[in-house]
This record gives C-alpha cells, sequence and structure tokens, in this order.
C-alpha cells in the first residue's frame, strides 16, 4: 500500500475516528461542572412529587389480536390467489364467507 491509502484503510479509519470521539468525550468531560451527589439530585423528577417505583406488567392481548388478524387475512389471500377457474369458485365465495365471519368473531372480542 502506498503513503495515504493505508490510512485510509478501513481499520486505521476506524481507530483514527475512536480516537477522536474519545478526545472530544473527554474534553466534554473536562468543561462540564462537577456533580454534587445530593438526595435530591438522584431522584427522579415528577413535579415535585414523590412517585413510588411500581412493577410495568405488560400484555400482549392486543398484540394477539393484530397477528391473528394479519395471519388470517394473508392465509385467505394465499389460498384465494391460487384458486384454479371453473366451478370451483363457488368454493372460494363460501370460504370467503368463512374468512369474513372469523374476522367479526375476532373483532367482537375484542
Amino acid at each position: 500500500m502506498k503513503g495515504l491509502e493505508f490510512l485510509l484503510s478501513p481499520p486505521v479509519a476506524f481507530f483514527f475516528f475512536l480516537a477522536i470521539a474519545y478526545l472530544l468525550y473527554a474534553l466534554g468531560n473536562g468543561m462540564a461542572p462537577k456533580l454534587n451527589r445530593t438526595g435530591g439530585k438522584l431522584t427522579t423528577y415528577a413535579c415535585g412529587e414523590n412517585i413510588p417505583g411500581v412493577k410495568v406488567q405488560f400484555g400482549f392481548r392486543l398484540f394477539y389480536t393484530f397477528a391473528l388478524f394479519f395471519t388470517i387475512m394473508h392465509v385467505a389471500a394465499l389460498v384465494i390467489a391460487t384458486i384454479p377457474i371453473g366451478k370451483i369458485v363457488y368454493l372460494a365465495i363460501i370460504y370467503l364467507a368463512m374468512i369474513f365471519l372469523s374476522i367479526m368473531a375476532l373483532i367482537s372480542r375484542s
């Protein structure tokens, strides 16, 4: 490699920019005011109120409803798209009616 091509290689450029980022971090850390560790400054702020910590319980019921809707619609589209043309088309209409009823049951359950 020639002189400048070596400096532009990915590993050398990575470590060069890593060093620049560390220097900027050290410069900012040096200019920042020192933190006085008092009790009030280390707590969360909520308009002057003390808020007790509570455990958050996530629920996925709404996600499962949308996932089931998504699955039903994609399977229906796949089945309808692969039905051959002919007398079997009447079965496709019945199939679409069943899909409609299952979507209505899903919506009414939510």
